[in-house]
């Protein structure tokens, strides 16, 4: 399967999907439900961060933000123990070091010893074991640019995730930037891509504006899912339901991508709705007549997990993904016994 996404909505998944990873399988038969087989894991992952300690390292050493990416690293991690903490680790004092994470700088650093990020991320996957692998949607250094509903424009995705006004759409900076072809090959081979969930103007819809990522979506055999956010992100998405979300991605990407929309039916708690509301912020309304008149099958289950937050949780995220795919799985025998492959 390929995941495509960023932030923490795509860590999620992959945190979810780990156990059931071809690596941990391979080590531990019982590392998973008997009667699934090992997912092969990739992950595409935005590069459009320019906030925090992403954003200084950026800033000051050109390289593509390292946070997101490292984030999936350790969400896909088979060390849990002292090498994980290691890469979350974040400096709380010190002049230059304050607010940066180990990951990042390790990233940073290893960018610059081999003149190439994805390398960098490819190395640093090796030295954390991690079950599957992990792909920048592009290595070319991008901006992300918001065209806003009152006319005007905000520049780099914090402005953006700033901004209280609706945006209309979304593009990068330059225009034009390739992906790797690595990322191609694993879109090409999949039997299941998956989109989110995360945020979708800044995490989601960024991967889809990455030269031929559409087109190699659109040509995949891969049956496709969107994981449909839980609740409005304030200016972003705010009343937005989740054929909404949908006819923003397929806006972006130029096609009609997905087959299947996977939507959240446990309400959420009466406190924490208030706490969002105050924010406003309501859950994501789920109009499953429309989704249904766009061609879509609907997956609807209790992904909502709740804390101090509304979160999906990965468990259940996972359960959905393994079942679409072995349902893509499945559905493509057929097709491969009849051209004898």
């Amino acid at each position: 399967m390929v995941a495509i996404g960023g932030g923490t909505g795509l860590s999620t998944l992959l945190h979810g999907l780990k156990p059931y990873g071809q690596a941990l399988v391979r080590a531990d038969p019982l590392a998973r439900l008997p009667y699934w087989p090992p997912v092969d894991i990739t992950a595409l992952v935005t590069v459009t961060d320019d906030g925090g300690s992403s954003g200084r390292l950026r800033r000051e050493f050109d390289v593509l933000p390292p946070g997101d990416i490292r984030n999936c690293m350790l969400a896909l991690s088979e060390d849990e123990a002292l090498l994980s903490r290691l890469f979350r680790y974040r400096f709380a004092r010190g002049r230059g070091l304050k607010g940066h994470s180990f990951g990042n700088l390790f990233l940073a650093a290893l960018a610059h010893i081999t003149g190439d990020f994805p390398r960098a991320v490819q190395f640093s996957s090796e030295v954390l074991a991690i079950v599957g692998r992990i792909y920048p949607s592009t290595a070319a250094n991008v901006m992300l640019e918001a065209r806003l509903a009152d006319g005007g424009t905000a520049l780099g995705e914090t402005n953006i995730s700033k901004s209280r006004t609706r945006i209309e759409s979304v593009a990068l900076r330059p225009r034009r930037c390739r992906p790797l072809q690595a990322t191609l090959e694993a879109i090409a081979r999949a039997d299941l891509i998956t989109l989110g969930p995360g945020s979708l103007f800044t995490s989601v819809i960024p991967n889809l504006l990455v030269d031929r990522i559409p087109q190699a979506i659109r040509q995949s055999p891969a049956a496709k899912a969107y994981f449909v956010n839980l609740m409005w992100q304030p200016g972003e998405t705010s009343g937005f339901t989740a054929a909404d979300h949908v006819a923003a991605i397929y806006k972006h990407a130029g096609a009609r991508l997905l087959d299947y929309v996977v939507v959240n039916t446990r309400p959420i708690g009466g406190a924490l709705r208030r706490k969002y509301a105050r924010q406003k912020a309501l859950p994501v309304e789920n109009d499953l007549d429309r989704l249904t008149k766009m061609g879509l099958a609907v997956i609807a289950r209790d992904l909502a997990q709740e804390s101090d937050k509304v979160r999906h949780d990965p468990e259940a995220v996972a359960q959905v993904v393994l079942e679409l795919a072995r349902r893509a799985k499945e559905r493509r025998r057929p097709r491969a016994r009849a051209a004898g492959t």
